[in-house]
């Protein structure tokens, strides 16, 4: 990275989102209890579908893989936030920030690719249900998985090494509560629009051809649901697609409206409060909403507390 020869400290300054207002510090404790409920959520998932066998299905194991990325993805940015809250040390060094870009993006990344697999899977084994062993076998299940982290870890590096070869020769100060990209644009004393018009192409990529295969996946499903005969099966279905549905509406909504708007039209404080709903708020309710209410992990945590 270029420093201006003035500066004599090359570390970041994380404003964060928290003063230390009652409302503020009432809203800090409220996030720790959310960090701590996403943590044991995801995990409990992970750990549910390696221990029960019934759960050794193509779904379960996409949905194993979205938990592991939202707990890796919570613990990216939280505790950095929570030290530097509590410290008052709010500093975050090259590498720290080198390290959060390349693990938050490759994740966030990751997991665009990773909802639309798992709609791929829905559609197959609700509108081919015969099939579905053949079509959705685990050695293609295990490739897609894999291909979803290499696609997101390549994105991070792309990511990592434009964002650190720029010039920062001015202020230090980031308007979030981690190293995020948009953010940094801002600090960069180099003519960044080559980048941000990469950023807009990575974003077609990644948001919007998963976003078409989801809508695409789901709207062949709900005509199959429609035609079916069986009530009890159109209900199983729909519920199925309405859970899917909103964790996708979240995710790829709030990535869209932080990620594809021009730099000119944004807000630091719009950007602090979206980031921290799909960065925090968005791996609570994952688990919640996809898996922890759905009966076979129900009798599979039951199992397992009955063993212990």
């Amino acid at each position: 990275m270029e420093w201006d020869n003035q500066t004599f400290n090359p570390d970041f300054i994380l404003m964060g989102i928290f003063s230390y207002t009652p409302t503020h510090i009432f809203l800090f404790s409220l996030v720790l209890g959310i960090f701590t409920m996403a943590l044991l959520a995801n995990t409990l998932m992970v750990l549910l579908i390696y221990l029960d066998t019934r759960l050794h299905t193509p779904m379960y194991f996409l949905l194993s893989q979205l938990s592991l990325m939202d707990l890796m993805l919570i613990c990216t940015t939280v505790p950095k936030m929570a030290h530097s809250y509590l410290s008052g040390r709010k500093s975050i060094s090259v590498a720290g920030c080198e390290a959060q870009i390349f693990f938050y993006v490759s994740l966030f990344g990751a997991e665009c690719f990773l909802l639309a697999v798992m709609a791929y899977d829905r559609y197959v084994a609700i509108c081919y249900p015969l099939q579905y062993h053949s079509l959705m076998n685990w050695k293609l299940c295990g490739l897609m998985a894999v291909s979803t982290w290499i696609l997101g870890g390549f994105d991070g590096i792309v990511d990592v090494a434009a964002t650190m070869s720029f010039s920062y020769c001015g202020s230090r100060e980031i308007a979030q509560f981690f190293c995020d990209v948009p953010a940094l644009l801002h600090l960069s004393c180099t003519d960044t629009s080559t980048f941000e018009t990469l950023i807009f192409i990575c974003c077609v990529v990644m948001l919007l051809l998963p976003l078409s295969l989801i809508i695409i996946s789901y709207t062949r499903v709900i005509i199959t649901v429609i035609r079916m005969s069986s009530g009890e099966g159109q209900h199983k279905a729909f519920t199925t697609c309405t859970s899917h549905l909103t964790v996708v509406g979240m995710y790829y909504g709030a990535a869209m409206f932080i990620y594809m708007r021009p730099t000119s039209n944004r807000s630091p404080t719009q950007d602090k409060m979206v980031s921290a709903f799909y960065t925090i708020l968005t791996p609570t309710l994952n688990p919640l909403i996809y898996s922890l209410r759905n009966k076979d992990v129900a009798k599979a945590f039951s199992k397992v507390l009955g063993k212990r």
